[in-house]
């Protein structure tokens, strides 16, 4: 079905995060007849979060489908639309509500690639809300990356702002690899200036937020914003911190945080899922491998609790936060 709607417009102006994404899909729909959005409420409704607000009015049912709730199924239907030439883009409602797809994800979607040699290619894009910070009850509130990350043949990432969600959406989308495309549900709010007209660095390019001199943060989705706070708060005690947001957990671009390091000799990793195999396990291990006589101390991890996510009213306990994080910049300069 062909769109209804006038072209977007090209100048930059600023909007929130969930806008970013809704006028990123849009905009992916019209560039690419093959593109479909499904997910649970995705139509109708236009998503819990209204991410697709106004997408199947303008587009159809046909492109933008309103699916059962089984999520095994919406992601079955998904590996099936992309063998027949399809870019499904798949909308898991929360996170906690994607394992009921974890097989079809691990078992087929990842691997089908490898399997037939690479004469196959499924352009999977599976948006997932995730993180903390809204008070939500149970399972609705999981940081899962690294389960996927972990998985050979999936691409995953997190913006943290609303020009990284509107560009690193549709670059996901025109992936021919399957992307988790993490969205971090405490930023959907957050307002950043977007530009369509402006041209993307490569989807799993870390990026220094900002410069310093004296120790690296680096973090990614829902944290970058809390490491900002960081260095500007260290900066009134006169430390210079350097912030990087990675951008991408699968793959993730070592050789950005090797620079800074091998100039500031101290890293702290921060993000809201727990520290215990988390994602900054691995970055702590690479980087240690990687500058060991650069290194003035260990590298440091802040993340959450290697427990269940608690009831809305701990969660502030539980998210890593200003105090948590500066006290562990403390703890590395302190060496």
């Amino acid at each position: 079905m062909t769109a209804t709607t006038t072209p977007a417009t090209t100048t930059a102006r600023t909007v929130p995060m969930a806008k970013a994404l809704n006028e990123s899909l849009r905009t992916a729909l019209e560039n690419d007849p093959k593109v479909l959005i499904m997910g649970e409420d995705v139509g109708k409704l236009g998503g819990v979060f209204r991410i697709t607000d106004g997408l199947q009015k303008d587009f159809g049912e046909d492109r933008v489908i309103d699916t059962p709730l089984a999520e095994s199924g919406i992601v079955g239907t998904a590996i099936g639309l992309a063998l027949r030439g399809y870019r499904p883009v798949v909308e898991i409602q929360f996170d906690g509500f994607v394992f009921p797809a974890y097989d079809q994800i691990v078992t087929q979607l990842a691997k089908m690639h490898a399997r037939a040699l690479g004469k196959i290619r499924l352009p999977v894009v599976i948006r997932i809300p995730y993180g903390g910070g809204i008070g939500a009850v149970e399972h609705h509130s999981e940081s899962p990356e690294a389960l996927f990350a972990h998985v050979a043949g999936l691409k995953c990432v997190s913006p943290s702002n609303a020009s990284d969600a509107y560009w690193m959406l549709q670059q996901a989308i025109s992936c021919d690899d399957p992307v988790i495309f993490f969205e971090p549900k405490r930023r959907y709010w957050d307002k950043g200036e977007i530009d369509p007209g402006a041209i993307p660095g490569p989807l799993h390019k870390a990026v220094t937020v900002r410069s310093g001199e004296d120790l690296t943060l680096v973090a990614y989705g829902p944290m970058v914003k809390t490491c900002l706070q960081v260095a500007a708060a260290a900066a009134e005690e006169g430390r210079s911190l350097e912030v990087i947001d990675l951008r991408s957990v699968s793959p993730i671009d070592f050789d950005t945080v090797q620079a800074s390091v091998e100039r500031t000799g101290r890293l702290v990793v921060v993000h809201e899922a727990p520290v215990f195999f988390g994602s900054g396990a691995e970055l702590a291990a690479r980087i240690t491998e990687r500058c060991f006589y650069h290194l003035e101390a260990p590298v440091l991890r802040v993340g959450g609790f290697h427990a269940p996510y608690p009831p809305a009213r701990l969660e502030d306990e539980y998210l890593p936060g200003l105090d948590r994080v500066l006290e562990a910049v403390d703890r590395a300069l302190a060496y």
